[in-house]
């Protein structure tokens, strides 16, 4: 009697009820899909790179180390000798390693160059390896796979020339324009900085380079493409490279011992933990968004107060009659806060579907534009506590409509 009584009140009062729960059932989507992406845009931060046990560079910041390595933000302080590098891949400990070598581009974005062990161990998100959409690894010297951003916004497809460019200014005049790569594979999106690097190998590097001094080419050098392919060409310095280890027991004792060794400065970085930091320098932008949608929120609320206050007014000769039946003013105390409840519940769930649905239609497209890998089930212990206490707090926003009535009941005989 009691619950029906309350929903025939809402249906009496049909046009301003749906506007209120219409307000609220945005508010309340906007306050879950924030915290929600929120969530799951730092997880999906924190797993641009997995797997990789420590990152090694020259000896700088760490947060320096992860920009230029992971996100290709930046320049390194200096290179890692390749005789550095193998004496430490020689560690019984180690399971494999990537080496990356930058300092060029194409068109304004950056030209990385690696083995092809980047491709069977790299690994981002929640342990997706890298896979193709096109074409293959490479395996001659001037061979190149472009990630899905370079292919899209530059129009490439299998088999296209392209010419690098020495540096890393989106603007260069010092063009590799005499040995050309050719694109073999192109990569499937990752939303990840993956998405927008040209990748080579090592000795693709190499053989651009090797009548180059000093970021100029050497006058009068006619070395041809086909004659440096005959050569056997070594690496003499790598940016900085990726390890994984047989052991995560292992993990701070290599990462000590490469702190320390004595040949050469350099520093190890654990993925994870510098991922953590780097998003502690995001934490105001993120706090922003969560305060504007608690602001949507309390205004939601004080809508559905001003529209239960407004309502009493209307129901005076209701109050009479229940009070005639027999109502006491608890009841219609209650009969409010039920009324204002109901509001809510049924926002929440009209909500939750709503941003389910969303999730589920725009998770590919998060995921190939933004690098955001969310999941479409929402509910969580926190989501929980989080509509909890909504509930509560309309609850108390109902608290002065109810109070009015309780009031106005009081003084009806």
């Amino acid at each position: 009697m009691f619950m029906k009584l309350a929903v025939k009140s809402l249906l009496n009062r049909k046009g301003s009820a749906i506007l209120t729960l219409m307000a609220m059932t945005i508010s309340i989507f906007v306050l879950l899909a924030v915290e929600h992406i929120r969530y799951q845009a730092k997880d999906s931060f924190a797993n641009t790179v997995s797997g990789v046990d420590l990152i090694v560079g020259a000896r700088t910041g760490s947060l320096n180390l992860l920009l230029y390595s992971v996100f290709r933000i930046g320049s390194p302080t200096n290179n890692i000798r390749w005789e550095s590098f193998e004496d430490i891949v020689s560690n019984p400990q180690v399971k494999w390693a990537i080496p990356i070598a930058l300092g060029d581009s194409h068109k304004g974005y950056r030209v990385m160059g690696t083995t092809r062990d980047y491709f069977e161990f790299f690994s981002y998100g929640n342990r997706h390896s890298l896979s193709f959409d096109k074409g293959r690894v490479f395996s001659s010297v001037f061979d190149v796979v472009i990630g899905s951003d370079v292919a899209k916004k530059l129009g490439y497809s299998l088999g296209e020339k392209l010419v690098l460019s020495h540096g890393i200014a989106s603007t260069s005049f010092s063009l590799h324009d005499d040995r050309p790569f050719t694109v073999v594979g192109i990569l499937e999106p990752t939303g990840t900085p993956v998405d927008q690097t040209l990748h080579v190998g090592l000795e693709g590097i190499e053989a651009i380079h090797i009548d180059w001094r000093q970021g100029v080419k050497v006058p009068g050098s006619d070395i041809t493409a086909d004659e440096i392919e005959q050569l056997e060409l070594k690496p003499k310095t790598v940016t900085a490279f990726m390890l994984g280890l047989k052991s995560r027991v292992a993990t701070f004792r290599v990462q000590r011992d490469i702190n320390n060794y004595a040949k050469e400065p350099m520093l190890a970085i654990l993925p994870g933990v510098a991922l953590s930091e780097l998003w502690q320098m995001m934490k105001v932008l993120e706090n922003t968004l969560r305060l504007v949608s608690v602001l949507i929120l309390i205004a939601a609320l004080l809508g559905l107060s001003a529209m239960l206050l407004a309502s009493i007014r209307e129901r005076s000769r209701e109050v009479q009659l229940l009070r005639v039946i027999g109502a006491s003013p608890t009841y219609l105390f209650l009969l409010i806060e039920l009324e204002a409840l109901l509001i809510t519940l049924v926002s929440t769930l009209v909500g939750v579907l709503l941003l389910y649905i969303c999730l589920i239609a725009a998770g590919d497209y998060l995921a190939s534009g933004y690098g955001l890998y969310i999941q479409s089930n929402i509910m969580s212990a926190s989501v929980f506590y989080l509509l909890l206490t909504v509930v509560m707090a309309t609850a108390v926003a109902a608290a002065v409509p109810s109070l009015n009535i309780y009031k106005s009941a009081r003084m009806v005989q």
